[in-house]
């Protein structure tokens, strides 16, 4: 009977010891593998397969890249702009001298294969000109202030004019330089979308 009982407690344990969940853990000091080192990655590196993807090398998937294009976008926003020249006006004539406030973001992300690029920007146009106010031509200086736009908003930008030496001018003549300045409007709306366009083709 005893025999019996000891060898059923045999296959139990051995049961047990066949349903249980087991690992081993390293201990600190024996051999284990070297961490890998990361090591970046040329054309050369992966497999030439005829399909074609966007991005980064690393990036075959073509799952999510984000690139960060604010230097770039900035600076070919203030050479557009100032290259718009002056405009003759009935009164007198202008030129925008500066981009005096350039401030936004611009980027390409690559999702699922697919390009997009983005941007939100804002900027004050510095301009100077000069116009016939009564009998004699008068130096104006002021801004053309732009408020927030991005992508796909160009057919909707407005300005807003601001004249430095607005006390000096009477009302009536006030209203006729910023109308005139306002005329920049259609210039400056042309290189955006130029730089909208060049934004899309990097």
């Amino acid at each position: 009977m005893e025999n019996g009982a000891a060898v059923l407690e045999e296959k139990e344990a051995a049961a047990a010891a066949a349903s249980s969940y087991r690992y081993w853990v390293r201990e600190k000091g024996e051999d284990a593998a070297p961490l890998p080192v990361p090591k970046k990655l040329a054309s050369h590196d992966l497999d030439n397969s005829t399909t074609t993807h966007l991005g980064s090398v690393w990036n075959r998937a073509g799952t999510w890249e984000e690139k960060n294009l604010n230097k770039w976008a900035s600076e070919r926003i203030k050479e557009l702009i100032t290259s718009v020249g002056s405009l003759e006006f009935s009164g007198g004539r202008a030129e925008i001298t500066e981009v005096s406030k350039c401030v936004g973001d611009a980027f390409l992300v690559i999702v699922r294969n697919k390009k997009r690029v983005g941007y939100t920007y804002e900027l004050s146009l510095s301009v100077k000109g000069e116009w016939l106010i009564g009998e004699e031509k008068k130096k104006v200086k002021g801004y053309l202030d732009i408020p927030e736009f991005s992508v796909g908003e160009l057919n909707d930008l407005q300005f807003e004019v601001r004249l430095k030496e607005e006390k000096d001018l009477p009302r009536q003549d006030k209203l006729k330089v910023s109308q005139d300045l306002k005329l920049f409007l259609h210039p400056v709306r042309e290189k955006l979308l130029q730089f909208e366009q060049e934004l899309k083709d990097r």
